[in-house]
């Protein structure tokens, strides 16, 4: 079959200048005698008698009823139809020409008609909007509706009913994903996945699929008061909310008394709940201290951890967690937990939206500003917060860091410091870096000793 086709000015074919519209002009080709082409809107048309076929639309079209203008597309080669310019009879897309020239394609006009969606926030916009507490609505998948069919075929008259059975819906599944380090992630309600409706020949609906919620390590889920999980370990599962159960088919109330049923059920709605995340920052160490006590400048000088360094009290107002690396492969994190004030334990100063974050920390470090005039009573008063929070989490394992030593009147201060403490106190100096050597030492024989009560436990210590 041939056919009038497209190209750049070099490409010719055979045509018969009889067949040609009046109008155009035609002028013969060097390479072939007789052959003619046609300029049209700088594009080069050639002829060759005698059908209209357009090729990749699939169909022979009446030349009159296609108005189009062949466009080149600047850099790509490519042209688009538009209402411009009229082919006479005969003309038609081309046949040969290089795919790269001749590339119809719709996703330039489709980019643009794609509905706005919300752009979605980077890790480290995430960190700034910590969130340690979410309020969820979850509901499990519908399940799928049963079919009430009967079989057919020829030469069969009562083949009997083939109504299959629904799919059962999704369940909502809560997930600790340690790539997640707040619940600003979770969204505040959930729908899980519908079951498939059952078919005909005994076909089932498909399941609905499972879906899965990322949450943080340290995720607590509360239902009203009651505590119904602790997700407080790396690849923790809770199934939120059952998915409904699938109808069922004609084909299940088959019966030796009734060879005929139409009966057939609907699919169960799936299980609705309202729960209560409440994240606690799950770390080996937490270090405690008053405001402005060099707490974030001290994991900033252990650690890769960037937390808000500041000369103003409460720079730090949520958990950040840093790691600690060892020359035998070994990681130590670290929760740094915004300044406490007394009377924490009463909510005073947000105590209690800070303190749940020491909760689950192993050891602690009481870090202590040596610039104030009586440092050992910062101590003191941090136990007693503790205690009143919770029974028994002063008295965790536990070192003394006295920080800013590089002041000359905080030197003066250590001896008093270790006499009125009856024990002894890491000396150092977040800012100039002194005596980190020792922190980190005493750190890791704090950590060795929890992994060793842990294994003599049964159980397993936290990795990171």
């Amino acid at each position: 079959m041939a056919g009038w086709n497209v190209g750049l000015e070099k490409q010719t074919e055979d045509i018969q200048p009889a067949a040609l519209p009046p109008h155009r002009l035609c002028v013969p080709t060097a390479n072939k005698p007789g052959s003619h082409r046609q300029r049209v809107d700088g594009i080069t048309l050639q002829r060759a008698w005698p059908w209209v076929c357009f090729y990749g639309l699939g169909a022979m079209i009446p030349s009159r009823l296609f108005s189009a203008r062949l466009r080149l597309l600047e850099g790509m080669g490519r042209w688009t139809p538009s209402t411009q310019a009229v082919l006479g009879p005969g003309w038609l897309l081309p046949q040969h020409a290089s795919p790269r020239l001749l590339s119809v394609s719709c996703a330039d006009g489709a980019k643009h008609q794609e509905p706005r969606r919300k752009k979605l926030l980077s890790e480290k916009q995430l960190k700034r909007h910590f969130v340690d507490h979410r309020r969820v609505l979850v509901r499990g998948g519908r399940g799928g509706d049963g079919v009430s069919c009967f079989h057919s075929e020829p030469r069969k008259e009562f083949g009997g009913p083939d109504g299959g059975d629904g799919g059962n819906g999704g369940h909502v599944i809560l997930r600790v994903d340690q790539q997640v380090k707040s619940l600003a992630s979770v969204l505040s309600r959930y729908q899980g996945f519908d079951g498939e409706d059952g078919g005909r020949k005994n076909c089932f609906g498909r399941n609905g699929a499972l879906l899965y919620i990322r949450v943080p390590l340290g995720t607590l889920v509360k239902e009203g008061h009651e505590v119904v999980a602790d997700l407080s370990h790396p690849g923790d599962e809770y199934v939120a909310a059952l998915g409904g159960a699938g109808g069922k088919g004609n084909r299940f109330f088959l019966a030796n008394d009734n060879r005929a049923p139409v009966t057939c059920t609907p699919g169960q709605p799936g299980q609705e709940r309202v729960l209560f995340l409440e994240l606690k920052t799950v770390a080996h160490a937490g270090m405690v201290g008053f405001p402005n006590a060099g707490k974030s400048s001290l994991l900033r000088a252990i650690s890769n951890a960037k937390p808000t360094v500041a000369s103003y009290p409460f720079t730090t107002l949520n958990p950040h967690v840093g790691i600690v690396h060892y020359e035998d492969h070994q990681q130590i994190a670290v929760a740094d937990i915004p300044g406490l004030v007394r009377g924490a334990h009463r909510n005073r100063g947000l105590g209690c939206a800070f303190l749940r974050h020491v909760e689950r920390c192993r050891f602690l470090l009481f870090v202590v500003d040596l610039s104030v005039p009586e440092p050992w009573t910062q101590v003191e008063d941090l136990k007693y917060e503790l205690e009143k929070y919770e029974e028994g989490l002063s008295a965790r394992p536990h070192a003394i860091v006295a920080n800013k030593v590089d002041l000359p009147e905080a030197r003066a201060r250590l001896p008093r410091l270790q006499a009125r403490l009856g024990q002894k106190a890491i000396a150092l100096s977040a800012a100039t870096g002194e005596n980190l050597e020792e922190l980190l030492l005493r750190l890791k024989g704090l950590h060795e000793e929890h992994a060793a009560n842990e294994l003599a436990r049964g159980r397993q210590p936290l990795r990171w």
